[in-house]
């Protein structure tokens, strides 16, 4: 689990007592997802460091609940749309009507036009209607008949898929994987986690997960990742590994530059949160194998690959 350090309430600058609101934000998401630290932090990062987040797990685990807690806690307008094999790319991004009002087309928006959306189940989904969030996701806009819209910021998408049940499934190609900043998995909850979801079973849900930021609030404390330093030996760290994974035979490919770019603004992000103002090679290591194990392949698949990459370069 990050570490976190002070309280206080301002949040615009990087420095050790900034994420005071994210101690309440992480309160409210343990309340739903028990015994899920990590989890929690690792989605966290990915929000602060404005990418977009695959959770792949079995279902039932908490994966719906830690999106809609996360659309809650930001007051971030949220839609689910569930992958089957049936949705077209006009379900989600949206159709041109002809209205006889106007007597002429009229663009109606179609899901994706929320702040966080969750794609539940993606690889159910044809690839065409795969491919429909790459622009959305890469761009922060959509192009219906050759017309551009924007989508409002912050724009987050959460997808999920089981890892086993593949059957009917359509695998997301490399392309569409890579737009993901980082890959999670939740588990299973700890035994004393999971009695007290027992114990809690049928009552109404907690009403006190609350908005404890706004969009606004995001989107500056985004900006404050972003200038989270990184000294000299920490690049010169995070470009041992990124060649790593070109030269060492053991992968099946290398690291590409957009890969590299998505660890710095994770490690960025960790380190934020973490209430500092200069990124750690523990910062690298605690967000590596969410950001490059989706990306990164070992020649002869015989465990993971951040593992193997980690104990291959020294630390600076």
């Amino acid at each position: 689990m990050m570490r976190e350090r002070g309280s206080s309430q301002t949040a615009a600058r990087p420095d050790p007592q900034s994420p005071g609101r994210l101690t309440d934000i992480r309160m409210w998401l343990a309340e739903t997802l028990h015994g899920k630290p990590e989890p929690i932090d690792l989605s966290l990062v990915c929000l602060l460091a404005g990418g977009h987040l695959l959770i792949e797990d079995v279902p039932g685990v908490g994966k719906t609940t830690l999106a809609q807690g996360l659309a809650r806690v930001f007051a971030l307008d949220f839609t689910r749309i569930q992958f089957t094999s049936d949705l077209l790319p006009g379900d989600i991004v949206g159709v041109s009507v002809f209205d006889s009002h106007r007597t002429a087309f009229v663009f109606r928006r179609g899901p994706l036009f929320h702040r966080l959306v969750l794609a539940d189940e993606i690889n159910r989904a044809s690839p065409r209607t795969q491919s429909a969030l790459l622009e959305a996701m890469a761009e922060g806009q959509v192009t219906v008949e050759g017309a551009t819209h924007v989508l409002e910021k912050p724009f987050h998408v959460i997808a999920t898929q089981n890892p086993v049940d593949r059957s009917g499934t359509f695998d997301l190609p490399d392309s569409q994987l890579d737009r993901f900043l980082m890959r999670i998995h939740i588990g299973y909850p700890p035994a004393d986690a999971e009695r007290r979801l027992l114990a809690a079973a049928g009552r109404p849900a907690d009403p006190t997960l609350v908005a404890v930021a706004d969009p606004a609030q995001l989107i500056a404390w985004q900006q404050a990742v972003a200038d989270v330093a990184l000294a000299p030996p920490l690049i010169d760290y995070l470009l041992a590994l990124i060649v790593r994974t070109r030269t060492d035979n053991a992968f099946a490919t290398g690291l590409s530059p957009r890969a590299g770019i998505a660890l710095r603004r994770a490690a960025q992000a960790a380190a934020w949160l973490a209430g500092r103002d200069h990124v750690t090679p523990e910062d690298v290591q605690t967000v590596l194998p969410a950001v490059v194990d989706h990306r990164l392949h070992l020649a002869a698949d015989d465990g993971l690959a951040s593992a193997r990459l980690l104990a291959a370069v020294d630390l600076p």
